[in-house]
């Protein structure tokens, strides 16, 4: 059985990933995520040295451009579960997934991505646990047109703050969301992964198991390989 492989990136460079070597090291992953707080000229390296599918969302930091992306991201009725739309202007060479469910074409995985942090200051692409369940509700009738058509909600949910309790932090800024908790026991993901929460020894467990779902921390990178 043929193994899938994605490479997911996250918060901070990896001296890996940004190097001559990337080709090399990186040739046979089918899909590139990332889970924020990095910049988009990082992207654009990443997805010009591989050529593989790219979908990312924004955390915290680095959102100058964000803006850029949320003005192209409203729903038309004749786009309602539309999924590949043409690719943004900005060269970044991926889709924008924040707020928004996906089908990856080339894999044929379902993807929906929440990026953000919990509200802890006025800054940027912050939200409390009321206003990120409204972003996951509007989710909704696309997951459900997923189960329909595809016999499942979503096979990857990709978020910046990780899940409340299960990786996060004790400080406000790295809480993570109640909803993410209920989100995995009502639409079951195989996979959530999240960024925000750096590991400071790489060799520290990532990866926790709810209900159906493993939570896994994608801090730097982190090649997931999926059966």
């Amino acid at each position: 059985m043929a193994t899938m492989k994605i490479l997911c990136i996250a918060d901070e460079k990896d001296s890996l990933v940004y190097s001559v070597n990337i080709t090399d090291r990186f040739k046979d992953v089918d899909l590139i995520l990332s889970a924020g707080d990095l910049p988009l000229k990082y992207y654009e390296f990443v997805v010009s040295s591989l050529n593989k599918p790219f979908y990312f969302i924004f955390g915290n930091h680095h959102t100058t451009e964000l803006g850029q992306f949320q003005k192209n991201s409203s729903m038309t009725p004749d786009t309602t579960f539309h999924y590949h739309k043409a690719r943004f202007s900005f060269g970044v060479g991926g889709d924008c997934l924040d707020g928004k469910v996906m089908r990856d074409r080339s894999t044929g995985l379902l993807l929906a991505g929440l990026g953000g942090s919990m509200r802890y200051n006025q800054g940027p692409h912050q939200f409390n646990e009321f206003e990120m369940f409204v972003r996951l509700v509007k989710m909704i009738p696309k997951l459900v047109y997923n189960r329909i058509r595809f016999g499942k909600y979503v096979d990857i949910l990709l978020t910046h703050a990780p899940p409340r309790g299960i990786g996060d932090g004790d400080d406000r800024c790295h809480t993570g969301f109640r909803v993410f908790l209920w989100f995995m026991r009502r639409f079951k993901p195989r996979y959530l992964l999240h960024g925000h929460v750096h590991l400071f020894d790489l060799n520290a467990p990532r990866i926790s198991r709810y209900y159906e779902t493993d939570v896994i921390n994608i801090f730097s990178s982190y090649v997931l390989e999926r059966v």
